[in-house]
């Protein structure tokens, strides 16, 4: 048996014996970062579709890309997760489209690797279609006064947004590996 399939083959054990998560180079195999958060949009609209989904992360990496579209009556979801063997948690910000018309939403999600600095935060809100999904975006939902979109920890109540068109209600997970659920709906 050469070294690599000995390798494999205790690997291979490791991984049933434990129920342990290995990565494989770039591609995570089911590595447990502790650090995680779990995006499920719900689009209880009855006639708009959520098109052109955009994410930018701070820290981490998006594992699990969102849809492509999500239309109405549906739900689509996106994984984002720390940055195996670093000390920084999962940050960022993820946007939709609202098809036919100027507008998107946006939710933006800090889970901070260091709980005794911060906590896990999140926003949601409204921005015209120019707003581009990128720092300025993920910097001013979470560091700037609200104004289309509202700010919250995780260990609060839920967060609503209402725009002139749709409203947003979501939740969060006070946990390492948190989710965020977000209910997009006509007025």
């Amino acid at each position: 048996m050469s070294d690599s399939e000995e390798t494999a083959a205790h690997v291979e054990t490791a991984s049933t014996d434990t129920g342990a998560v290995i990565s494989v180079g770039d591609d995570t195999i089911g590595i447990i970062t502790w650090r995680q958060c779990y995006i499920t949009v719900i689009n209880n609209c009855s006639e708009d579709t959520l098109c052109n989904p955009c994410q930018y992360t701070q820290s981490g990496r998006c594992t699990q890309i969102p849809p492509p579209q999500i239309g109405p009556q549906s739900s689509g979801s996106a994984l984002f997760t720390k940055t195996p063997y670093t000390a920084r948690g999962s940050v960022g910000v993820m946007t939709y489209d609202l098809q036919d018309s100027t507008e998107k939403i946006a939710v933006m999600f800090s889970v901070p690797y260091d709980y005794s600095r911060s906590s896990n935060v999140y926003a949601v809100g409204i921005f015209d279609k120019s707003q581009e999904c990128n720092y300025d975006l993920y910097y001013k939902m979470y560091y700037d006064p609200p104004t289309t979109f509202v700010r919250g920890e995780a260990k609060g109540p839920s967060l609503t947004y209402k725009g002139d068109h749709v409203t947003i209600v979501a939740t969060m997970t006070d946990l390492y590996e948190t989710v965020i659920n977000v209910e997009v709906r006509h007025n």
